[in-house]
């Protein structure tokens, strides 16, 4: 028998459809003859007394998370999400990056400095990459700190907002879409595909309101069999791009192609939505982090 530690914070099993797939996970783990522990902040000592860990916590260098994974590679024990993942993905310059080096295709995309912040600067961007443009701070999630500009007046004001926060920014072409496409990939294989609806009136998958509300469309499963094989293929270079472990693929579809828009580390599973179509998801979850598969 294998020991998976699980570590959570107290905001992982706020929502209920996370926590229902941290159930089937623990439900699915005995019947191959594993155990499943779950682990919170004060448990992080306990880490090298386990076979392999999984992160269901916010991952960035800078949170405890980033700490429970460096405790785990360090001692030998087996991780999702590992170091370099949490790294690479928490800096969308630095996942840009490795995207391109890689030939992974992805929207046209250029890297901005305080420098470039100028009304003529803005203006030429509008016209080359165009209009509306995308703004990204390179740490941002979950949607957050990223916004649609159409004029240069516009740009300068959220390219300083968000320079509060960041040294360089990440410009991008806007590409209108229904929906994106989400896919899961573990260890280079695809595991689940899924379409991240856009809400009516609305260009991105999640918008903040006042009073910390949100609005945020439906998720539809689609089965891996029945999946594109070019959108398959699109995901799987950009998670190789990346690493081995598991990641969170968001792409757009161009016609017949598909540009990768984001790599996740630590994407979400939750009950009822990512799996959807992929039941799988979990027992290839526990056989990876095992080692007997991937």
């Amino acid at each position: 028998m294998g020991r998976i530690g699980v570590y959570i914070e107290r905001y992982t099993i706020n929502r209920s459809a996370e926590m229902g797939a941290l159930m089937r996970l623990s439900q699915v783990a005995p019947r191959l003859g594993h155990q499943v522990d779950y682990l919170f902040r004060p448990d992080i000592y306990k880490i090298p007394q386990y076979d392999a860990l999984f992160i269901r916590a916010l991952t960035d260098p800078m949170n405890l998370s980033y700490v429970a994974a460096r405790t785990a590679e360090l001692n030998g024990v087996r991780v999702v999400d590992d170091p370099d993942s949490i790294f690479i993905c928490c800096d969308k310059i630095n996942m840009y990056r490795h995207l391109v080096s890689a030939g992974v295709p992805v929207p046209k995309t250029v890297f901005l400095t305080e420098s470039d912040l100028t009304r003529d600067r803005a203006a030429k961007l509008l016209k080359t990459i165009g209009s509306p443009l995308v703004l990204k701070a390179p740490n941002s999630s979950f949607s957050l700190y990223v916004e649609k500009v159409e004029t240069p007046a516009e740009f300068l004001k959220i390219g300083h907002r968000f320079l509060r926060r960041a040294d360089c920014l990440v410009a991008q072409c806007f590409i209108k879409s229904e929906f994106d496409w989400r896919v899961g990939v573990l260890a280079g294989e695809p595991l689940f595909v899924c379409q991240y609806l856009i809400p009516k009136r609305r260009w991105k998958v999640l918008t903040y309101l006042d009073n910390n509300r949100f609005i945020t469309g439906p998720i539809k499963g689609i089965e891996l069999g029945k999946a594109n094989p070019r959108l398959l293929d699109a995901a799987v270079q950009a998670g190789a791009a990346i690493g081995k472990g598991l990641y969170g693929i968001d792409l757009k579809q161009v016609d017949d192609e598909f540009v990768v828009i984001e790599v996740n580390d630590n994407p979400t599973i939750s009950a009822g939505e990512e799996d959807q179509k992929a039941p799988h998801v979990y027992e290839r979850i526990i056989r990876y982090l095992m080692g007997e598969w991937g």
